[in-house]
C-alpha cells in the first residue's frame, strides 16, 4: 500500500535528515501569508530578501497595503514576476481585512485544519501549499502538510503519487497517506525531509542516485540503475558491461 511506502521513505529520510526538524522561523499567519506569496516560483534566499525588505521599509501590513503598488514592485523587485506579486499581495490583504475585520489571521487556531484552509482558499491567489504553509511554518503551528516542487517531485519519482497529478491536487493524496492523529511537528518533519531530499539529492536534474537512501523504493531510481552503471564505468575508461 502507499501509505506504508509513504511511511517507509519517511522513516528513512528522517534517519537522514534528522528528525525532529527545528521550525525555521516563527512569523505570525499574516506575515507566513506575504512570504509565501512571495516565495512562488523563486528562490528561498531572494524571496527572504524581498520579505525583510518589505518588513523595513513599511512599520506592519496595513501600510504594505496602503502603499502604492509601483512602490511595493520596487520593494520585491528581486522576486520573480514582482509585477504580478506586487499587487496580488495587496489584493490578498485586502481581502483578510475586509472578510475578518483586520490584518490578523489568528483567529484560525479556532477552526479546523479543513476549515482553516478553505477560508484562506477562498481568496483569489491563495492555493493549497499557500494555506498549508500559513497553517504549518507560522506560530499557529497547526497540522497541515504544503508540498513544494521538490517535495512534488520526491513524490513523483518514488510513485507516491502518479506522473500526471499536479502540486495542487497533489496536497490532498499526500495527507491521506499518513496517519490522521499525525501533529503538526511530524507534518512538517515529512514536507521538510522530503523537500531536503529534492534539494540534496533527487535533483531536477543530474539525480545522485547512487547515493540515494530511498533507492530500493523507488522506481525512478531502479529504471535509471543500468544507465547510472554504464556512465560511472565510461568516466573511468572501462568499457560498458
Amino acid at each position: 500500500m502507499l501509505s506504508e511506502k509513504a511511511m517507509a521513505i519517511h522513516r528513512r529520510l528522517c534517519g537522514v535528515y534528522g528528525c525532529p526538524i527545528p521550525y525555521f522561523h516563527s512569523l505570525d499567519p499574516v506575515s507566513e501569508l506575504v512570504s509565501s506569496l512571495l516565495s512562488h516560483r523563486t528562490r528561498n534566499a531572494e524571496s527572504g530578501r524581498a520579505f525583510k525588505a518589505l518588513r523595513a521599509r513599511y512599520p506592519d501590513w496595513d501600510a504594505v497595503l496602503a502603499a502604492p503598488t509601483a512602490e511595493i514592485e520596487e520593494t520585491i523587485a528581486g522576486v520573480t514576476w514582482p509585477e504580478l506579486k506586487a499587487p496580488r499581495i495587496q489584493a490578498v490583504l485586502r481581502a483578510v481585512r475586509e472578510r475578518s475585520g483586520g490584518l490578523d489571521l489568528g483567529f484560525l487556531k479556532d477552526l479546523t485544519v479543513p476549515e482553516a484552509r478553505a477560508w484562506l482558499e477562498a481568496i483569489p491567489g491563495v492555493g493549497p501549499k499557500t494555506s498549508a504553509a500559513v497553517l504549518s511554518f507560522s506560530v499557529l503551528r497547526m497540522p497541515a502538510l504544503p508540498v513544494d516542487s521538490h517535495h512534488h517531485r520526491v513524490a513523483q519519482r518514488t510513485g507516491l503519487i502518479g506522473p500526471k497529478v499536479d502540486v495542487g491536487p497533489a496536497h490532498a493524496i499526500l495527507r491521506a497517506q499518513l496517519p490522521a492523529d499525525w501533529d503538526a511537528q511530524s507534518l512538517y518533519d515529512y514536507h521538510e525531509v522530503l523537500m531536503l531530499h529534492g534539494q540534496r539529492c533527487c535533483h531536477y536534474r543530474n539525480l545522485a542516485c547512487g547515493a540515494c537512501a530511498v533507492l530500493d523504493l523507488c522506481p525512478t531510481g531502479q529504471a535509471r540503475r543500468p544507465a547510472a552503471r554504464a556512465a560511472a564505468t565510461r568516466d573511468l575508461g572501462h568499457p560498458a558491461a
